[in-house]
């Protein structure tokens, strides 16, 4: 489905509770006016976020896999990646930008079409209206790559996900080549076969890595990476439910949803509080292959907070010290 992954200077995470458009210069902008419900503020919306559960704990990507077993096939897929360090995809002014609304936010229509860039996967796509404020950001502006929009109603534990997005000239509406509402109490259970905003099925925000997570000192999630076209194989493992159209080989490349872990006995103690947050839960949670882009690149959201210079240091964390954990049926 999707293409390569474009890295794209893009708007700071946007948080948007009214009609009123938000101030968009720092991803912890807030607006403390009321939008019609009396307990729902900006300052509550952003608080709210770091209690919102992004799916329930049994959920695959959520559980802990430090003593899962590795797959026989990690020493081929890892050698075939070669000794390629992490990269990590977002910083101060990129990244995944995402949108917060209350449960009083408008929705608004939605409408699934093809353009230049992708297709049209609206038969595997959930239907508007979405509470998509129009000043929500666009990953990379809107002007290349995936576009993706991303919203989470704190209120309702909703969130809502397009790909290749862009905003209508001719009403409030949006339009997309694929778009899913995922209820966050539970875990997903979309049709097997079905793509997402995503190449894998799965949703992106909970994958994402945070600044308000890594501040509280702890990541409780899978974090999503990106492999190239080669080293993909065509199918997937679950939790993942889409596959993308690889050109490696069964043995020796990753499927969509494998999962790599950190080994236990990497040495991050030379690391920054921060990046030590980061590795901490790449050895508990391990990375997940969400979408085709370049070798290693982990994904996350803009901040302003992000310090870019200290993040590029994990780059000296490589795919050797990495490990494939049971993968279990390919599709």
């Amino acid at each position: 489905m999707k293409k390569y992954f474009w890295l794209s200077i893009i708007l700071l995470a946007s948080i948007s509770c009214s009609k009123k458009a938000a101030d968009n210069t720092a991803s912890s902008t807030t607006n403390s006016s009321t939008t019609g419900s009396s307990n729902c503020t900006m300052p509550l919306a952003l608080s709210k976020l770091n209690s919102v559960q992004m799916f329930p704990s049994n959920y695959a990507l959520n559980q802990d896999i430090s003593s899962a077993s590795v797959d026989p096939s990690s020493s081929a897929i890892i050698s075939n990646l070669g000794s390629t360090g992490l990269h990590p995809d977002f910083g101060s002014i990129y990244g995944i930008p995402f949108t917060l609304v209350c449960g009083s936010q408008p929705k608004v229509s939605i409408t699934y079409r093809k353009n230049s860039y992708d297709g049209n996967y609206g038969d595997q796509s959930d239907p508007g209206p979405y509470p998509i404020p129009a000043t929500a950001p666009i990953e990379g502006g809107g002007g290349s790559g995936d576009s993706h929009v991303l919203v989470c109603d704190v209120e309702n534990n909703k969130l809502y996900e397009l790909y290749n997005a862009s905003k209508n000239t001719s009403d409030n509406g949006w339009s997309a080549s694929a778009g899913v509402i995922f209820d966050l109490t539970t875990s997903p259970n979309r049709p097997a076969g079905y793509t997402s905003a995503d190449a894998a099925g799965l949703a992106i925000l909970p994958c994402l890595v945070r600044y308000d997570e890594v501040a509280s000192g702890k990541i409780n999630h899978a974090v999503r990476f990106t492999i190239s076209r080669q080293n993909t194989y065509a199918g997937y493992v679950s939790p993942a439910n889409h596959l993308v159209s690889g050109t490696g080989s069964l043995g020796s490349s990753l499927p969509m949803g494998a999962r790599l872990r950190l080994k236990a006995g990497v040495d991050i103690s030379g690391f920054s509080a921060t990046n030590q947050v980061i590795l901490t839960a790449m050895k508990k949670f391990g990375i997940v292959v969400a979408d085709i882009g370049s070798n290693m690149y982990i994904t996350g959201a803009p901040d302003s907070r992000w310090d870019d210079s200290d993040l590029h240091n994990l780059k000296n964390i490589t795919s050797s010290d990495f490990e494939v954990i049971t993968m279990g049926t390919i599709h």
